[in-house]
């Protein structure tokens, strides 16, 4: 425990609450724009500036905020706007003719758009007559959102907006509370497992990091993200980059460590700019630095950059490309918490796991516990606590972002939640995990499976980063399974033979029954790579590269059989070839 005094704190919390009452009760409306990724896709920054414009031309005063994704992705851009001690009237798929409109009958005029509309949050009023609750959108209502619990509704570039909504409170208790053993104890009882894929108990691997007795240790975050079908990660910090930041600070405290790194792809502007943004704004406040809010806990943040490429997602290939190193494996051991970044102990866990800590700290780990599932070991089921974020996208309805209680039903999240297949047809298959994860059947038995690490494990899957693509009936799984490898092919980092070869010789492989000129040996052949790929591969990327194979083999043996024996392929498929191995390495 380094203090007991939590006045400077209350002197920072004072300012941001005036600074939101200002926002959202005094005299001006509230405009906020979902600009994340989904909505600059969708035109959200054309919507910010025709609705900057329309307010100038109708001289009406307003405050005007980008904000990050509320999730709804088929809805994007979203536009609410809150009138003075009012409730959030959202706006779905507007464009700047419709951005118009909403500021001249509601902004200006005072009256709700219905049709545009699709929903609000709130007290609602005779005024939103035809406008339902949001809260009560099959995407909204099974949600539980804690590491999301921010995103579209704070301007992520504005740390006082976050500390309004409860940040650093958690960060305040930590240190004026809290011993870092205490801390360290908190997150252990949460029974937190990192959500990078491999699903690891968080305070363990903080132990690790914590025994080590070196003044000078690391604690890195991971936001590389390149699973196609994977955004949570940056969705998090385009839209609450601070949670990230606090929780990285948090992780400092508790591993007695001085200083962090948020690790982000080269290009994602929107995350870079906001995580900057904050970090900054935490240095001005006292968030961040030498004695941290009056105590004496020192600690330093920044982010650091990597080039593409998927690999650089493994945790020493990270540390590589911190250093300015091409993004390559390293032999282990010597472990990260032995030998990390620069040479120094260090801790790397993923942009989710960190998001979570904290409201694990605040509300305390007993309580993070209590949510999701609970260890079975007659089933080999350790428990999956807290909440899962799920990347929605592929033949669905409502493609989104949603989080949702670890425990439920792949049939809550697909059909209660998302809306299931449209245009009548049925679906055929779930692809989990990224592309080194696995394509599942979409048969009664995988559609009841709960959302929990082990149990995906054991069906043949992984949950890995959250990323879920549906694909329909028309989906041919050869053609799919071949993409994927294609995609782990391109990426692998050659360092090791197992993998570079191995990605290359079952992309050949897949190549050929796609073309319909495979060979009874080739499904023979294809585990034998697998296996010798799992057994010498340096890392995951080579040692799990086999999965969306395994997976689809095990589940539709019939299709492959179809390409290889009937020589005709199981649904649509491209004309052209697909082009040859991609060599780039």
């Amino acid at each position: 425990m380094t203090a007991q005094n939590d006045a400077p704190f209350a002197a920072i919390l004072a300012e941001a609450q005036r600074r939101w009452n200002d926002l959202t009760a005094g005299d001006r409306p509230w405009i906020r724009v979902g600009t994340g990724l989904a909505g600059e896709a969708a035109g959200g920054f054309e919507v910010v500036g025709a609705v900057n414009a329309a307010l100038a031309e109708q001289q009406v005063a307003a405050n005007v905020s980008e904000v990050g994704t509320l999730g709804l992705c088929f809805a994007e851009p979203l536009l609410d706007v809150q009138m003075p001690n009012g409730p959030r009237v959202f706006y779905q798929r507007v464009t700047p003719q419709i951005a118009e409109t909403i500021i001249s009958q509601h902004v200006a005029g005072g009256t709700p758009i219905a049709r545009y509309a699709i929903g609000y949050l709130g007290d609602g009023n005779s005024a939103l007559d035809g406008i339902p609750n949001l809260s009560e959108h099959p995407m909204m209502a099974l949600q539980q959102r804690i590491a999301l619990r921010n995103a579209g509704n704070i301007d992520p570039s504005d740390l006082y907006q976050y500390i309004a909504n409860g940040g650093y409170s958690a960060l305040n208790k930590a240190l004026t509370e809290m011993t870092p053993q205490d801390t360290l104890g908190e997150v252990r009882t949460s029974g937190l497992r990192g959500r990078g894929g491999a699903a690891f108990p968080a305070g363990v691997k903080w132990g690790f990091l914590a025994g080590n007795p070196d003044p000078n240790k690391y604690i890195l975050c991971n936001c590389e993200e390149g699973d196609p079908g994977a955004f949570n990660d940056r969705g998090i910090l385009e839209s609450d980059p601070a949670t990230v930041v606090e929780g990285i600070t948090i992780a400092g405290y508790a591993c007695n460590a001085n200083r962090g790194y948020v690790f982000i792809r080269h290009g994602h502007n929107q995350p870079i700019d906001r995580t900057r943004a904050v970090i900054e704004q935490a240095y001005e406040l006292g968030l961040l630095g030498q004695n941290i809010l009056g105590t004496d806990f020192s600690f330093d943040v920044e982010v650091a950059l990597t080039g593409d490429s998927y690999v650089s997602g493994e945790e020493t290939a990270l540390m590589e490309a911190i250093e300015g190193k091409r993004s390559m494996p390293r032999f282990r051991p010597p472990f990260p918490a032995q030998v990390g970044v620069f040479g120094m102990p260090s801790n790397i866990n993923n942009v989710k796991t960190l998001a979570y800590v904290p409201e694990i700290i605040a509300n305390g780990g007993a309580w993070f516990a209590g949510i999701g599932t609970q260890p079975d070991p007659d089933n080999r089921i350790n428990g999956s606590s807290g909440t899962a974020i799920l990347c929605l996208s592929g033949d669905i309805t409502y493609p989104g972002l949603i989080e949702v209680p670890l425990g439920m039903t792949f049939r809550q999240v697909l059909f209660d939640m998302a809306g299931g297949v449209p245009n009548g047809k049925s679906m055929k298959l779930l692809q989990t995990g990224g592309p080194l994860g696995g394509v599942l059947s979409a048969s009664d038995a995988n559609l009841d499976l709960v959302l929990d690490f082990d149990v995906f494990r054991a069906a043949g899957a992984i949950l890995g980063s959250g990323g879920i693509i549906v694909a329909d009936e028309d989906t041919c799984v050869v053609d799919l399974t071949r993409n994927l490898i294609a995609f782990c092919q391109y990426e692998s980092c050659g360092k090791c033979f197992p993998c570079r070869m191995g990605m290359s010789h079952l992309l050949e492989v897949l190549e050929r029954i796609h073309n319909l000129e495979g060979t009874d040996e080739d499904l023979a052949l294809m585990r034998n790579i697998g296996e010798n790929m799992q057994a010498g591969s340096l890392c995951g990327h080579g040692q799990l590269g086999f999965n969306p194979v395994s997976s689809a083999l095990r589940y539709f043996p019939e299709e492959f059989e179809a390409h290889i024996l009937e020589k005709r392929h199981t649904g649509e498929c491209p004309d052209r070839v697909f082009s040859p191995r991609l060599t780039r390495r």
